[in-house]
């Protein structure tokens, strides 16, 4: 694709107008037009504001300034360099702060970067090839040989994972996510009708079967608002937080 197809198509994935963008990006809709057609060539700062008005990941980013003819602006550093030892250290110091309550770092495409130690006491019965790097979260929760079995709920927290995934691609699309989201797709019951008796009615919760008890569980998810390294961009932290005092007692006797 060329910039001006690329420029377009992200407009209208956002479902954003010609002059709505170009309100945001400080242009003129006429200027917008042009460069949508190819009649124009918009300079990298340009590139980079309509990028930003259009909140497209980092990563897409740097594809859309390729395009454009210009070198990426975005570095992406591996998550175990020098580089990171500031955003590794602080996350990793938010896992341990979490504890004794499950907590993990995944990337865009819901493979584990790093956890605490009660998600792997959580996990600790999964089939060890579910749990062979690169291990991939959604599956780890819903496949068979996973924890799937002790779900409680198994049906409405697979849609509910499911469904993320699938928002999640659709606003940034991704050939691996996609690939994935037909993998899951294939285990998935049912979707449920109504909620059901013990829904929270404002969260989905993972109610998830022990030998000490039923854990009833809801998460968090939080990111780098303004990270400007591709890598750090897209982790996101996933905190599961105790529903009830029970699941409580019982992650703090683990």
């Amino acid at each position: 694709m060329t910039f001006a197809e690329d420029l377009r198509e992200w407009r209208q994935r956002r479902r954003v107008s010609q002059i709505e963008l170009a309100l945001r990006a400080g242009t003129t809709q006429r200027h917008l037009s042009f460069i949508e057609s190819g009649r124009s060539t918009p300079g990298r700062a340009m590139v980079i504001r309509l990028a930003e008005s259009l909140e497209i990941p980092l990563r897409e980013r740097n594809t859309l300034l390729l395009s454009a003819g210009y070198a990426p602006a975005y570095q992406e550093s591996r998550w175990d360099g020098r580089e990171l030892t500031p955003v590794r250290t602080a996350l990793e110091r938010v896992l341990r702060g979490h504890q004794p309550y499950p907590a993990i770092i995944v990337d865009r495409h819901a493979d584990l970067v790093t956890a605490n130690n009660a998600f792997h006491l959580l996990t600790k019965d999964v089939e060890a090839t579910l749990l062979e790097p690169p291990v991939n979260v959604a599956r780890v929760f819903l496949h068979p040989s996973g924890l799937a079995p002790a779900i409680v709920n198994f049906d409405e927290w697979a849609w509910h994972v499911l469904d993320g995934l699938r928002r999640q691609a659709a606003h940034n699309p991704d050939h691996q996510l996609t690939t994935l989201i037909d993998e899951l797709t294939q285990l998935m019951p049912d979707r449920p009708r109504h909620p059901g008796p013990d829904h929270l009615g404002f969260a989905v919760p993972l109610r998830l079967r022990t030998p000490d008890g039923e854990l009833n569980l809801l998460t968090t998810l939080s990111h780098f608002g303004t990270a400007v390294d591709v890598t750090v961009a897209e982790l996101r932290l996933e905190a599961f937080l105790p529903a009830d005092e029970k699941t409580g007692a019982i992650l703090s006797a683990w």
